[in-house]
Order: C-alpha cells, then structure tokens, then sequence
C-alpha cells in the first residue's frame, strides 16, 4: 500500500512516527520472544476490573498486540499516513492526536464493552488514517502497488467493516477490538471537526480585528472580539496616564485665566468620558465622546 501525491517535500519518515513504530515492533519482539505473549498481554493489557490499580494500562495496551497480521496492518497504515500528518501538524500535535485517538478506542472499550483484555493500536492506526482522508481526500492509495483507490474510499470502507463487524459478530467479548476500533474513528472525526471549527473561527476573528472605528458608525452584525477589547482597555489607560502627566506640567500661577478655564473644561469632559469607559466599557461612548477621546490622544502626542 502506497499513496501518490503530488507534494514533493514530504519525508517518507518523520520522528513520531519513527519512534511509535519502533515501539511497538520492539514490544512485539519481547512478548513473543522474552517474556511470552500471556505474561505481556496480562502486564500491559487494559482490563477494567483492574481499575485503580493497574491504571497504566490505559496507555500500555496501545503498544501490546495480539498477533503479527494486526502489528502488520498498524505500522502499515501509520507509515503510508503518519509522515505527511506529522509534516502538516509537526511532530509533537501528531503525538498527541494519536494517544487521543487510542484513548478514544479505550473509552469505547470502557462503556460499550466492559470486559476482556483491550490491547492493540489499531484505533490509533485507524485515527491516523481518517484524519488524512478528511485533509487529503482525493489521494490515491496503491493496493499491492498496483490498484489506486482514492483514501477517501478506502478509510470509507475499513470505517464500514469495523462497524459493522464489531455489532453484528457473535459471542460474548469477541467484539472488543471492533468496538474500541470505532472509539478511535470517533476520536478522530470529533477532533477534526472542533479543530476545522476552530481555525475557522480565529480566520473570523482577524479578519474583523483591523476594522477601524468610525465616529457615529452604524452597528455591525460580527462583534469585536476580546483581543481588541484589551488592545482598546491599554491605550485608555495610556491616555489617562499622559493626562495626568500633562496636567502636572501645565498648571502653574503664572498662567492666564483663560486658557486654564479651557483646559479645566477640557479635563472635565476628558474625565466624564474616562469615567463612562470604566462604568460600562469603551463601547458604549458615542461618537461625540469618541471624538473627544482622539482629540485629546492627539493633543497629548504633540506635546510629547
């Protein structure tokens, strides 16, 4: 299985993806050389009944599998998948999207099936594989080198028969590993759409930022968001600060009677205005009291 796409400067191998197949091939080797593959699965294996005590087995079981041909299909499908979402992502958001996809797996596992001993990285694999069908849809995998099946079709498919195997297959705990199969699925779609949900809202919130006010401006049907609000709180409190400095230096005996009633008036309204902006926030004023607020930064500027 291979994919083709048309970006050049994907490496074939990237760390995380490194290191989780090296780990799981060297627990592999241990538990069916070393230790034995019952003493391994009973250590690191999850089972609920073991709760408190054994809790490491949350993340242990991601790493124990059952039999070569499960091992097989899990590196398989992190070494054709991973790379290019670790490149996207980088290395350390790809690890962590995979421990939650395991999770996802164990949580399923924990309220749909209850009993048995849940090992296997295969809700992880399958996270991995759905996260870049639902990036990179129309690229094509190469089944046995040779037949191209876009991704979305084939993570569409293998999303299909783990469902439904692990609800209709018969007996008592035998669909364990299907049911945590589709935990993983789940984990990886949830976090595909929040994530889209959310870039999609900072998009929003920069494009709406760098709108200036305008004095008397009709309302907006997007509001400002709290960035702007703060960047607003810092340069009131830059102008009453400047105030208070400029007051300092401008009141003196020898001034004429005029020019200091204008200034006191002028501080006067300044303060009404300031007062307002802490009662109930620059949004509020109007355009009057906007206007006031420019003239008198302006002012303050040149005097600097």
């Amino acid at each position: 299985m291979q994919t083709f796409t048309e970006a050049e400067d994907i490496p074939r191998m990237t760390p995380a993806v490194r290191w989780l197949i090296a780990l799981n091939a060297v627990v592999f080797f241990v538990q069916f050389t070393l230790v034995g593959e019952a003493n391994t699965r009973d250590a690191l294996g999850f089972r609920l009944d073991e709760l408190p005590g054994a809790w490491w087995t949350i993340g242990t079981h991601l790493f124990v599998h059952a039999g070569f041909w499960t091992l097989a299909l899990n590196l398989c499908l992190l070494l054709v998948f991973g790379p290019r979402l670790e490149h996207a992502w980088g290395t350390r958001a790809f690890r962590n999207f995979y421990l939650w996809c395991g999770l996802g797996g164990w949580l399923a596992h924990v309220l749909l099936v209850r009993d048995g001993t849940l090992v296997g990285a295969t809700s992880a694999a399958l996270g991995v594989s759905l996260a870049y069908a639902m990036r990179w849809p129309d690229d094509e995998v190469y089944l046995l080198l040779s037949y191209p099946v876009r991704v979305r079709w084939l993570v569409a498919a293998m999303a299909a028969i783990v469902l439904a195997v692990g609800v209709i297959q018969p007996g008592e705990g035998q669909g364990v590993a299907y049911l945590a199969h589709a935990g993983g699925l789940a984990a990886a779609w949830l976090f595909a759409r929040t994530s889209t949900a959310g870039a999609g809202f900072d998009r929003l919130r920069q494009r709406v930022s760098p709108v200036p006010d305008v004095p008397d401006e009709t309302p907006r049907a997007v509001p400002r968001s709290m960035p702007r609000t703060r960047e607003r709180a810092r340069e009131v409190d830059e102008i009453v600060a400047q105030s208070q400095q400029a007051l300092t230096r401008r009141v003196s005996p020898a001034a004429p009677a005029a020019p200091r009633r204008a200034a006191g008036d002028h501080l006067t309204e300044l303060d009404r205005v300031l007062d307002k902006i802490l009662q109930t926030g620059i949004e509020s004023l109007t355009g009057d009291e906007r206007r006031v607020l420019e003239e008198r930064s302006r002012e303050l500027r040149k005097d600097e």
